[in-house]
């Protein structure tokens, strides 16, 4: 199974070049977003570094954890991090502006299992079976199939035969298609716009959806310049007003991108009361 590391030790090669100055501005990514596309996160780069008139460059880890880190050291000035509390509450960030995917600020988790599995409509047909869970910060990959059993009175650490993490939506639908997990459970998002290509996709089917859940954010942290944070906000919330930029948005199969608005992240924290009140 393919795991990543080796794109994302080149695609930090390609990206950060000149932009590594002392003036440019650094921005954290995780494999989560875009981790395998280093042609297209060159065409960002390029796009932001002229509407900034500064080097920019993307950063990339292996996950929230660690880019979250990145943030606290102030190592990097801004991040695309999932949408889990720790991230949308914490007082270290600041919110920066959310994604829109199909026009709207929202994704759902999708259920995923192997095209030959047409019997699994649903979390508790899966009793026994092997599953994948991504980043352990993530709402679709982790926390949200973990609640949807709670729910039911299930315990899921006694629920399946076997889970593993796989850090990333990416590795999940790919230990999916390969037979490595019987099912596992991404964002929406990552699945659609990799099925643009379904060589992967294809092998997978989508067996269930959630409710919808508030785009992972982009976030900066409280030490940025305000002046660097609304050139950088502007520069995302007008890439859709701008010709280039509309070119670049399709390739990220995004829409735009809006002001954020902290109540999106509301259904989340509630997931994450409710596990902590358990």
């Amino acid at each position: 199974m393919h795991f990543y590391r080796m794109s994302c030790f080149c695609l930090l090669l390609l990206c950060a070049g000149p932009a590594l100055a002392a003036e440019g501005l650094r921005i954290g990514l995780t494999p989560t977003f875009l981790g395998e596309r280093p042609a297209l996160l060159a065409d960002w780069r390029a796009y932001l570094e002229n509407r900034l008139g500064r080097p920019v460059a993307f950063i990339l880890k292996d996950s929230h954890e660690e880019t979250m880190e990145l943030l606290r050291q102030q190592q990097i000035q801004a991040a695309w991090l999932c949408d889990c509390p720790r991230i949308t509450m914490n007082r270290e960030f600041n919110l920066l502006a959310t994604p829109l995917f199909h026009g709207r600020p929202y994704y759902r988790a999708y259920l995923v299992v192997p095209q030959a599995d047409q019997v699994t409509h649903r979390l508790l047909d899966l009793k026994d079976k092997v599953f994948a869970y991504g980043d352990p910060t993530s709402n679709a990959g982790h926390m949200n199939p973990r609640y949807e059993l709670w729910k039911f009175g299930v315990d899921p650490d006694h629920f399946f035969r076997r889970t593993f993490l796989t850090h990333t939506h990416g590795n999940a639908i790919e230990a999916v298609a390969a037979g490595v997990a019987d099912a596992t459970s991404v964002n929406s998002y990552v699945w659609e716009t990799l099925d643009q290509q379904p060589a992967l996709t294809g092998r997978t089917r989508i067996a269930a959806r959630s409710v919808e859940y508030g785009f992972p954010p982009f976030v900066t942290t409280h030490t940025m310049a305000p002046g660097d944070f609304r050139a950088l906000q502007r520069a995302l919330l007008t890439m859709a007003e701008d010709a280039r930029g509309r070119v670049v948005l399709k390739k990220m199969n995004l829409d735009g991108f809006a002001l954020p608005q902290p109540e999106l992240y509301q259904p989340v924290r509630e997931i994450v009361r409710y596990m902590d009140n358990r």
